[in-house]
């Protein structure tokens, strides 16, 4: 459990919201976990849950917003390396009240390349939330946009069920960076172009996910101002350009990852928040009941 959401920058992590859980653990027995009560459990949980236990219950610190500003916008992408790298340059340039995430596919035939770019801004004045998008809007010619005033719940709601009821099981890749390099836009230029992925998207981050301490919980890669996904269908191929340009990743986000390879366990997590993690699986699962995810087996298992 890690969660990236619209408010991100200004407001950090779903994690860094939880205050505390309640879980089952491997032997059955129902525990609580959080700064004062099994703390180490509760460090793991924030990022590494799955291979620990089910949580039955979750205790948030939920901060109050209002309404907020609700962008999407379609800009040009012909140029896009030079689009990515100037998009990345925008945001992190940007107050944190606003997250910004982006998305793009290859461009099909005879028309051009385009970014589909939403945004959201932490006010429910206009000038302030104009004054936050007219430097995004111009990165590039824009084709068409909609911005509105509204509730934070509004926009979730376009996450409910729909007809597909979240069927489908897509290869998806993911890596963590610091910043869109015009090397990392090349090859991310490259990748969208192969048509070998069909969905790709770059997260915001950053912000008040990077004042966390990377050691107060199991997500340690605190630096990253930006969480890039892929997916495709065939898993060779997508495996093949992803490991390209993974050698310009700092890390991934495990929720957006579908390959088990055991080497994207160094992926996810710095080798201290690694070996720790393996500890505590050691003395709360040490038969590996919990398995079926990115596992992390405990020591006596690997050795």
């Amino acid at each position: 459990m890690r969660g990236i959401g619209w408010l991100a920058r200004e407001h950090g992590l779903t994690i860094d919201h939880l205050r505390a859980v309640e879980m089952v653990l491997a032997n059955g027995s129902v525990v609580r976990a959080s700064d004062e009560e099994n703390a180490d459990l509760f460090w793991a949980v924030r990022g590494a849950g799955a291979n620990f236990g089910i949580v039955t219950s979750f205790e948030f610190k939920v901060d109050e917003v209002g309404s907020v500003g609700w962008a999407q916008l379609v800009l040009d992408a012909s140029d896009t390396a030079g689009f990515l790298e100037k998009w990345g340059t925008t945001i992190e340039a940007a107050p944190r009240d606003l997250t910004s995430f982006l998305i793009m596919g290859p461009p099909r035939r005879g028309l051009p390349t385009v970014a589909q770019m939403m945004a959201v801004v932490d006010s429910d004045k206009p000038d302030i939330i104009i004054n936050r998008l007219q430097p995004i809007v111009d990165i590039a010619p824009m084709y068409d946009q909609n911005v509105v005033i509204t509730s934070y719940a509004n926009i979730m709601a376009n996450a409910q069920e729909g007809y597909h009821n979240g069927q489908g099981e897509p290869i998806a890749r993911s890596g963590l960076i610091e910043h869109i390099t015009p090397e990392f836009a090349a090859a991310a230029a490259r990748l969208i172009r192969s048509g070998v992925v069909y969905f790709f998207q770059i997260r915001s981050v950053g912000g008040a996910v990077s004042d966390v301490d990377p050691d107060a919980t199991a997500y340690g890669h605190r630096t990253a101002n930006f969480a890039v996904t892929a997916f495709g269908v065939n898993r060779n191929h997508v495996n093949a350009l992803w490991d390209e340009i993974s050698v310009h990743f700092k890390g991934l986000y495990l929720s957006f990852e579908t390959d088990l390879r055991p080497e994207r366990l160094n992926d996810a997590f710095p080798l201290r928040t690694l070996e720790h993690l393996r500890e505590l699986k050691s003395r709360y699962d040490p038969d590996n009941v919990f398995r079926d995810n990115f596992n992390i087996a405990p020591q006596a298992l690997i050795n």
